[in-house]
């Protein structure tokens, strides 16, 4: 379906949650959002539910001087995954995927210290997680998320956006146990085409939107 443009992220994270009433006031649901433009939407989601609010980190293993092709991603609890069609298609020697995955995984670390303080993740076995962020295109980020969190043990994942590209969302079933995209508009473009502000969201928002969940 198509619908009308967000004004913002909290907006469309308002539109988004009235879809996912059938998970509110569930002790076993969490909602994890993608930083940093998850963030804003993930936490309308979970004050919606009434469900605690965490974020998920995962950052892209690019291949060396095509860094836009992900050869894996790895992502918060030291999750690594790897996209072996490319890596094998590619031939690209172990030292190098160690390289680049020592490199993100320090990134990683630093924002996890950033948004989580000293805090672990939350147990996510046996639970119903629900990842969030701002909108899906090609759904690369989504992809590794849930791999990296179907490793972790949750007992469902669902996907939820407020907008993404019709053909992403009906791939995302395949991975995911559901998703929900409130709207899917042909054609599709960009995320930041569907909301009237796409401003970037900082670091500093992130902090203080988890601080107010907790």
């Amino acid at each position: 379906m198509t619908g009308r443009r967000f004004r913002d992220r909290a907006e469309a994270g308002r539109r988004l949650a009235e879809q996912l009433t059938a998970y509110a006031d569930r002790p076993d649901v969490l909602v994890l959002a993608l930083p940093r433009g998850g963030v804003p939407v993930a936490y309308e989601v979970a004050r919606a539910l009434r469900a605690p609010l965490d974020v998920f980190l995962v950052r892209k293993l690019g291949v060396p001087g095509y860094e836009e092709l992900a050869m894996g991603a790895v992502a918060t609890g030291g999750v690594r995954v790897l996209n072996d069609q490319i890596v094998t298609g590619l031939r690209i020697p172990d030292h190098v995927i160690e390289a680049v995955a020592a490199a993100e995984q320090q990134e990683l670390a630093r924002r996890e210290r950033l948004y989580r303080g000293d805090c672990p993740l939350p147990d996510v076995r046996h639970r119903t997680v629900i990842l969030v962020d701002d909108g899906l295109a090609t759904g690369a980020t989504m992809q590794a998320a849930i791999k990296a969190l179907r490793a972790l043990e949750p007992a469902r994942i669902v996907v939820a956006v407020p907008t993404g590209s019709p053909e992403t969302c009906e791939q995302l079933k395949k991975p995911a146990d559901d998703v929900i995209c409130a709207i899917t508009p042909e054609p599709f473009h960009a995320v930041g085409l569907w909301y009237e502000d796409f401003t970037q969201t900082t670091d500093e928002e992130v902090r203080d939107l988890l601080a107010r969940a907790g």
